[in-house]
């Protein structure tokens, strides 16, 4: 039986390990270069602190067995600046890199920044409970407008949001790749 529950800092490294499965082309474009261990190292630490957009604190965590098979990282469009800092500022100083990402996220919506599932428990509707997961908790109950990026190579993901109640309101380049923004308003 599956446990959805608010992701801790000792779980930063299982986390790393899933959620470079959906944004590796994300992250090699940080980085600089298509090292998986790296990727994961540079995730990882990310995760562990407080205050950036790949924080635990921003984070659940689905557990199969006490296991982590998933997970979603989420939160205010409005703090994308302050959020995005500490990101930015470690591919400076630790990777030599100076990028200036596009805006995935815009203020008044949640942003859902991924849901990624290992690759063994892909296939068995997780993704989809994450969703609902979110829908409810975080769209319902707290009234808030949900919003994502959708990769336009990746129709099937497309067709799950849009059963979910999501719709295209825009597309937005994020490090080059063309996606569709999507948005669910609260019921």
């Amino acid at each position: 039986m599956e446990n959805i529950r608010q992701a801790t800092q000792e779980d930063s490294k299982q986390i790393a390990e899933i959620m470079i499965l959906a944004i590796d082309e994300i992250i090699y474009s940080f980085i600089g270069e298509e090292d998986l261990e790296k990727a994961i190292a540079f995730l990882e630490q990310l995760i562990k602190q407080k205050n950036n957009q790949y924080s635990y604190t921003n984070t659940i965590v689905v557990e199969i067995d006490n296991k982590i098979v998933g997970t979603s990282t989420y939160y205010d469009g409005d703090d994308l600046d302050e959020l995005r800092l500490p990101v930015l500022q470690l591919l400076e100083s630790k990777y030599n890199r100076k990028i200036n990402p596009e805006d995935e996220t815009e203020k008044g919506e949640t942003y859902i920044d991924t849901i990624a599932i290992s690759e063994d428990y892909q296939g068995k509707g997780l993704g989809s409970k994450i969703l609902d997961y979110l829908v409810e908790e975080v769209g319902n109950k707290q009234s808030k407008t949900l919003g994502l990026l959708v990769d336009l190579r990746k129709p099937s993901a497309k067709k799950l949001y849009e059963r979910k109640g999501f719709t295209v309101v825009g597309k937005k380049s994020l490090t080059a790749i063309e996606h569709e923004h999507m948005q669910k308003i609260p019921n």
